[in-house]
């Protein structure tokens, strides 16, 4: 009930910088946290970062003061800024968002399907 459709991965050199989008669609009553999280080839899949409603954010030590979590929403829509790049943060990136629909009164977490970042050295 709930679309993720996410966009902007890439091939980037070390160094470079991409930024990933989500767009949230569907019958949306609202929506609470929105966030990143990726996966390595043969890893579990780890948080990015997070954006609360209100606009707090939490990273992964592994990407703090490199990335970027925003939102705008009125678009229903998370953004992530990765600047400095590194070969390790070569991965499959997913949306991930906190939203409850017209029809429910229960808060549900919704996924992308994930868009790749590879990062050249």
């Amino acid at each position: 009930q709930v679309q993720l459709v996410e966009s902007g991965g890439g091939l980037v050199q070390a160094g470079g910088s991409l930024r990933l989008s989500c767009a949230a669609s569907g019958r949306i009553f609202s929506i609470n946290a929105m966030g990143w999280y990726r996966q390595a080839g043969g890893k579990q899949r780890e948080l990015v970062g997070v954006i609360s409603s209100g606009g707090s954010t939490n990273y992964a030590d592994s990407v703090k003061g490199r990335f970027t979590i925003s939102r705008d929403n009125a678009k229903n829509t998370v953004y992530l800024q990765m600047n400095s790049l590194k070969p390790e943060d070569t991965a499959v990136y997913y949306c991930n968002v906190e939203a409850r629909t017209v029809t429910s009164y229960v808060v549900e977490y919704y996924w992308g399907k994930g868009t790749l970042v590879t990062v050249s050295s």
